[in-house]
């Protein structure tokens, strides 16, 4: 099977432009844990539930650490750490590396990247337009829709 016969395709996304708020929103009204963030058709991040969750409104901002240590090991962890947990538009939360796959490819190779990435979803594109997304909701699906096998659980009443 490849990637665009199980994919979902009609994708809510949000600018990046667009609250953080707004993000928060729409998760909680489809029930999604994150979708992409486009510009102008143009696949420019994906916003998830880990990318609020050390937020200021919510009293989980990283403190405990030792901040002259973070700034030899890691420059600019500590501006970007800043930004998630205040700022208030999507493109200073999203997670911009984006790992992607075409819907020509096989499942088999979206679950590798999903595994290696440790990713939920991976967006679908052509080029540089984005066509659908797949999660691992979708490969659920697929499992049971193609399984020829579907055993029915067994009932207590069964065996009276």
């Amino acid at each position: 099977m490849k990637v665009a016969d199980v994919m979902t395709r009609g994708v809510i996304s949000i600018a990046p432009t667009d609250t953080v708020i707004k993000a928060a929103q729409l998760m909680l009204q489809y029930d999604l844990s994150g979708f992409p963030v486009v510009n102008r058709g143009k696949l420019v991040g994906i916003i998830t539930e880990g990318d609020l969750l050390r937020r200021d409104e919510v009293g989980t901002v990283r403190t405990s650490r030792i901040r002259w240590i973070e700034y030899l090991l890691a420059p600019g962890q500590v501006a970007k750490e800043y930004a998630r947990a205040y700022g208030s538009k999507v493109e200073e939360v999203m997670t911009e590396d984006v790992v992607t796959v075409a819907e020509d490819v096989p499942l088999e190779e979206a679950v590798r990247l999903m595994e290696r990435y440790h990713v939920k979803r991976l967006p679908v594109v052509k080029g540089d337009a984005m066509v659908g997304i797949i999660s691992r909701a979708n490969l659920v699906h697929a499992l049971i829709v193609t399984s020829t096998a579907v055993v029915a659980p067994e009932s207590p009443e069964a065996e009276r």
